[in-house]
């Protein structure tokens, strides 16, 4: 409502509009990137400033430099003195390592390692399913959906990712099948039946 018709919600705080409004933008700005093939540092600092021009404009699109907690994690975050230098890694690891996993196991990897550097003061977990999504995209996959229900399920495996990422990358590629599945039943295109189906890894 908000978004296509401009209505705001009855008793949402400001806050939240604006939340709403900057990541419709950050989201824009991601499907802008589809032709590129490429995901680079600038574009990840532009999607967060996007994210952040209102609700938080003195943090917008720029690494923070105070150390942060993440609640319930037992691993602790980047410090703030290594962030440019791990961000640049990161950067350099995607430009290296893309064509050499499957897309949807990128996809996850590039997920979990951003969160890992949670390089940001706010927003981490909503750009690291924008670039995890980005990163889809531009190789022809539909955006992996996380329901609220499985939310804990989702913080559960990416908590365990820091020392065994196979349960969060086989999350991923389940939520990726899911995705492809409600696409299916939009357009009324039966499903393969048990047997027929490819591995998740392999559908695209």
């Amino acid at each position: 409502m908000l978004l296509e018709d401009g209505l705001t919600v009855s008793g949402r705080v400001l806050r939240d509009v604006f939340e709403a409004v900057d990541h419709a933008k950050a989201y824009d700005f991601m499907f802008s990137l589809l032709k590129s093939q490429r995901i680079e540092e600038a574009s990840i600092l532009h999607m967060h400033e996007l994210f952040c021009q209102y609700i938080g404009p003195e943090y917008a699109g720029r690494y923070r430099d105070m150390r942060v907690i993440i609640i319930g994690s037992k691993f602790p975050t980047t410090a703030p003195e290594k962030l440019e230098r791990e961000m640049k890694k990161l950067s350099l690891w995607i430009f290296e390592e893309r064509d050499k996993l499957h897309p949807v196991e990128f996809a996850a990897e590039l997920h979990k390692r951003f969160v890992f550097n949670h390089p940001f003061k706010d927003g981490n977990g909503r750009i690291a399913r924008l670039l995890m999504n980005l990163a889809l995209l531009q190789d022809g996959y539909l955006p992996a959906v996380f329901p609220p229900i499985l939310r804990i399920e989702y913080v559960s495996l990416l908590e365990r990712a820091h020392r065994d990422d196979r349960g969060f990358v086989e999350f991923i590629a389940k939520r990726e099948l899911e995705s492809q599945k409600e696409i299916l039943r939009l357009f009324e295109i039966p499903f393969p039946r048990a047997g027929q189906e490819q591995s998740v890894m392999e559908i695209k």
